[in-house]
């Protein structure tokens, strides 16, 4: 299963994790935070952009494996999430 994105094709095959993220600015330190934090939160933090996360890294290992696709809105985020989701349907 190979998912051509903008960062070249992914393998989902071995995937481990997918999840979708803001990236947020607060008192000059960035994050990764979930859509419903976010959300909850956003008058206290600055938006960045928005992530998808293909995580590959095997369950217990220390070196992390990911790859992100970044996007300015969340209707695109979603957009792909929906297009990723079709694979996983086969």
């Amino acid at each position: 299963m190979i998912y051509n994105s903008n960062i070249g094709d992914i393998d989902l095959s071995e995937l481990t994790r997918l999840y979708p993220a803001a990236f947020i600015e607060v008192d000059s330190q960035t994050a990764e935070m979930s859509l419903e934090w976010t959300d909850m939160n956003i008058d206290k933090v600055k938006l960045l952009h928005y992530v998808l996360v293909f995580d590959f890294t095997p369950i217990g290992s220390d070196i992390k494996d990911k790859k992100v696709l970044k996007f300015q809105t969340k209707d695109e985020l979603i957009q792909t999430m929906q297009e990723v989701a079709q694979f996983f349907q086969k």
